[in-house]
């Protein structure tokens, strides 16, 4: 689980492709596929690594406070794909 007050980043072996529906983030390590369904998680995803805090990539991303709980929820899941890493 995702600690949202500390820094993550997107996993140096993925690369993320934009798609109309939001992206395909593939881990060169593990070879595998993720699908990311919001270009507004594929925003806070890219900004993850700007920010101190998966807090304040949310907020610096301009994601509503209401949706934090569904955004961190992804990340987790993102996390345990091993497509962001705590920094």
């Amino acid at each position: 689980m995702i600690d949202p007050a500390r820094p993550y980043g997107l996993d140096p072996q993925v690369a993320l492709r934009r798609e109309p529906f939001g992206a395909l983030a593939y881990h060169y390590g593990n070879r595998r596929l993720t699908f990311l369904r919001s270009p507004d998680l594929v925003r806070v995803v890219q900004d993850l690594g700007r920010h101190d805090s998966v807090d304040e990539a949310l907020a610096g991303s301009g994601v509503a406070p209401a949706r934090w709980p569904a955004f961190r929820a992804a990340l987790d899941s993102l996390a345990e794909s091993e497509v962001i890493r705590a920094r």
